[in-house]
């Protein structure tokens, strides 16, 4: 049985908790937990617990110096796939947007896509797979 020990728990902020639920459980297979939308949900896939944290949310409310909490940055979700081309397309196929073309590096390929909040997500294939 898997417990809070063993798993790695991420949180995104969103803008829209149920178009984020439906992108992770659609594309990427993950499995609703919670849902208290529009405020929160949580998803699973094996050990990774994603909080989709959205603007009613207790995580959305400004920082003592004002500062917001919002989608976006670079900080992301990092996914190692067996076949890089054959994601890409299957998700370009789904509609998703892409912040880029596949990069190819010593280690091995990556690109990076946007949920529909516009938090990144990358795609890696390692080196000789």
């Amino acid at each position: 049985m898997k417990t809070l020990d063993d798993t790695v728990s991420v949180r995104y902020m969103v803008d829209d908790v149920a178009a984020a639920v439906d992108f992770y459980t659609t594309h990427f297979g993950f499995e609703p937990l919670t849902n208290a939308a529009p405020a929160f949900a949580a998803v699973s896939r094996g050990h990774l617990r994603l909080l989709l944290a959205g603007p009613e949310s207790s995580a959305g409310r400004p920082m003592p110096d004002g500062r917001q909490p919002e989608p976006g940055g670079w900080n992301r979700l990092h996914f190692v796939v067996e076949n890089l081309a054959a994601e890409v397309a299957r998700l370009r196929e789904a509609g998703v947007s892409f912040r880029n073309d596949i990069v190819v590096g010593p280690g091995g390929s990556q690109i990076v896509l946007d949920d529909p909040a516009g938090n990144p997500v990358e795609l890696f294939q390692p080196a000789g797979r």
